[in-house]
This record gives structure tokens, sequence and C-alpha cells, in this order.
């Protein structure tokens, strides 16, 4: 018998059954970082990028990634997701990216969090990169989640 989750035990990939699980509402964050020059910033606050609105294509990007984390990660279950918010915060070196996903389900939203932050960063990455090859997508990780049998948890230390 092993102790992994998505392994059976004949040591073979498998989704966890969440049936008996019960619905609880459930949400997780995850936050990311785009180091950009001061160049490209005053491009992105003054709106004036090649590629367009950056901050609604990154935006709608990121949702539709939390939309799709199931077809990109192998052993995700498809949610029926509640909220997606997708947030960004000019800094002096860059852009934070901050994500939340809600739902009323049996299991997490971390991963979805995760891979729309993700997304979302490469996004940015895509509409700068002819302006700023040395841009670099830094720390994505979770923030925080809500919900469940293992209950709240929250990062003790921001950037």
């Amino acid at each position: 018998m092993n102790n992994f989750s998505h392994i059976n035990n004949k040591g073979e990939a498998n989704m966890v059954d969440i049936t008996s699980k019960k619905n609880s509402k459930r949400k997780s964050s995850a936050q990311g970082f785009i180091v950009v020059s001061k160049e490209t910033l005053k491009s992105i606050e003054t709106d004036n990028l090649e590629k367009g609105d950056l901050f609604n294509t990154a935006r709608i990007a990121g949702i539709l990634a939390a939309k799709k984390t199931s077809e990109l990660i192998p052993l995700c279950h498809p949610l029926s997701i509640s909220k997606i918010d997708i947030n960004f915060n000019i800094k002096d070196n860059g852009i934070e990216v901050i994500t939340s996903v809600s739902i009323e389900g049996k299991t997490g939203v971390e991963m979805e969090a995760l891979t729309a932050t993700s997304i979302a960063c490469l996004t940015i990455y895509d509409m700068i990169k002819s302006i700023d090859k040395e841009s670099e997508i830094t720390s994505i990780r979770l923030i925080s989640k809500s919900g469940g049998k293992s209950g709240n948890w929250k990062r003790k230390q921001s950037y």
C-alpha cells in the first residue's frame, strides 16, 4: 500500500476519488511577479505598447487558463469555478500579479489560482518581449487557501 494520493496500489497514476467529499466554500490565492525595466514600466503605465492593452489581455488569458487547468495538469479535476479575480500592482521593478479563485465544491482551487497567475505572467512577458528581453518571471506561489478538510492556510511572508 502506498501513501500517495495520485498513485494506486499498482503504482499507476490515477485521479483521486472525491465522490464522498462534502461540498464547501473554497478559495485560493496565488501571486507571481514579472521583473521589467524602468522603460518598460513607463510604456505600460502610459498604455504605449505595440501589442495593445496589457492588463486586460493578461487578465483574460489568466481567467481562460484557470478554467482549463484540468486540461493542462493531468490529474486535476475539472471544476465549475464560481469566481476568478486577477489584479495587477505596478511596483518599482515590475508587476505583481495576484489571482483569487473561488468555488463551492469537493476539491480546492490552488492549481487553478497558480495556473491563472502563471499564464497571466506569461502573457505579460509575451506582450513586452519585443521591448524588454531582460524581463523575468519570478516567485509564482500560493499565498492562501480556505475551505476543505485541511482548513485555512496563509503564507507568512509576501514579497
